[in-house]
C-alpha cells in the first residue's frame, strides 16, 4: 500500500498523484539494476555533466602555485622568528643557571672548561667547549655539566637552534659529565664543542691595543671584566674551516661544515668578508637580559697560549678568531 511519506506534510504523495506527475514508487522503479528515488527533487539529474578541462586544471594549478609562492616565504620567516625566540630563551636560561650557581657558591661563577693542559702547564682553548680535554687541576671539572647539571637538565638549552644540526651525542655527553667517552672513537675522555661561546671565567687576547679580555667571575663583575656570559658563535679561520667565516647563525652565502667527533656542525663561507656578512647574533649578560647585536658591531679575540692571556695563538693556528659583541666588552 502506497503511503504518504512522513515529514512532507502539505505535499500530495499518493500513488495516483505520483503516477500523474511521472513518479513511480521506489519498489517498482529500477534502472539497470539501480534503485532510484521516487522524488526527482531529491535525485540529482545532470545530463551532459563533464569534468574539468585541461585549461581549467592548469589555471587552478597556476593559482595554487602563486599562493604557495606567497605563503612559503611567510612560513620561513615565521620559522626563523620561532628559532630566534628559542635562542633568546636558551641564553636567558643559561644566564639564570649561572646566577643560581653563583648564589649557591659564594657568589662565584663556575670555572671555565675551555682549557687544555695540566698543573702549571696549561692554556686556553675554544670557548665553545662543553666538555674539555681534561681537568687542569684537582678539584676542578672538565665538563660544564658537572657544575650546571642540577640547574640545566635539558642539554638542548646549551645548543643554538639555528645551527645546521644538533650534535648527536649532546644529551648523552651532558648527562655523562666528566665520564663522557665518545663511542665513535678509541680515545678516552673525549671533548665536546658546542655552538654557543661561554665566557665566564675566561681569558683571551683582544686585537690591537685593547689588551686582555676577561670574562666575568661573578654576577657583580669586576674591573676590566666583560658583562656578557654567553654569545652565539661567530668567528674566522677555525681549524675546521680555514680562512673562512663561521657562525651558529646562518648568514648570506653560507654552507654547512659537517659535525666531527669533537665539534658541532655550523655555517661557514670562504667567499665573504666581515664587511659583507650581515647576521644578527645574541648575547646573554650578567644582569639576566639577552641582547641582539650585528656582525658589524664586534671586536676580534684570539685564543691565548698562556694562562694569563698575554700571548695569542699564531695566525692560522688553533681555533682562530672569535668575534665578541662590542657592547658589554668592558
Amino acid at each position: 500500500m502506497w503511503e504518504k511519506p512522513i515529514g512532507y506534510e502539505g505535499y500530495n504523495f499518493g500513488r495516483d498523484s505520483c503516477e500523474k506527475q511521472g513518479f513511480t514508487p521506489l519498489e517498482i522503479h529500477k534502472t539497470k539494476g539501480r534503485h532510484e528515488l521516487p522524488w526527482p527533487f531529491l535525485r540529482k539529474e545532470s545530463p551532459g555533466l563533464t569534468g574539468f578541462t585541461l585549461v581549467e586544471l592548469l589555471v587552478v594549478l597556476g593559482i595554487i602555485s602563486v599562493l604557495m609562492g606567497m605563503l612559503l616565504p611567510a612560513l620561513d620567516k615565521a620559522r626563523r622568528q620561532a628559532r630566534m625566540v628559542l635562542c633568546i630563551k636558551n641564553q636567558r636560561d643559561i644566564v639564570n643557571a649561572l646566577t643560581m650557581f653563583a648564589a649557591d657558591n659564594e657568589g662565584q661563577y663556575p670555572e671555565s672548561v675551555a682549557t687544555v693542559g695540566f698543573g702549571s702547564h696549561w692554556n686556553w682553548t675554544d670557548p665553545r667547549k662543553l666538555t674539555g680535554n681534561r681537568t687542569r687541576a684537582p678539584g676542578l671539572y672538565r665538563a660544564m655539566s658537572e657544575y650546571l647539571r642540577s640547574y640545566v637538565l635539558d642539554a638542548d638549552t646549551m645548543f643554538c637552534p639555528n645551527a645546521p644540526t644538533k650534535y648527536k651525542y649532546l644529551q648523552q655527553s651532558w648527562d655523562a659529565g666528566d665520564d663522557w667517552d665518545n663511542p665513535d672513537t678509541s680515545f678516552p675522555f673525549d671533548p665536546v664543542g658546542g655552538t654557543y661561546c661561554f665566557y665566564f671565567n675566561y681569558i683571551g687576547c683582544l686585537s690591537g691595543h685593547r689588551g686582555i679580555f676577561r670574562g666575568p667571575q661573578s654576577p657583580a663583575g669586576g674591573p676590566g671584566e666583560s658583562k656578557f656570559l654567553v654569545t652565539d658563535y661567530f668567528g674566522y679561520d677555525c681549524w675546521q674551516s680555514p680562512k673562512a667565516y663561521g657562525s651558529c647563525e646562518r648568514f648570506n652565502g653560507a654552507s654547512v661544515i659537517a659535525e666531527t667527533w669533537l665539534l658541532s656542525a655550523y655555517w661557514y663561507s670562504d667567499s665573504v668578508s666581515l664587511n659583507t656578512i650581515d647576521v644578527l647574533l645574541h648575547a646573554g649578560y650578567t644582569d639576566g637580559h639577552v641582547e641582539r647585536y650585528n656582525s658589524s658591531d664586534v671586536v676580534p679575540m684570539r685564543i691565548s697560549i698562556t694562562s694569563d692571556g698575554s700571548e695569542p695563538y699564531p695566525e692560522g693556528v688553533g681555533p682562530g678568531i672569535f668575534y665578541l659583541p662590542r657592547e658589554g666588552l668592558r
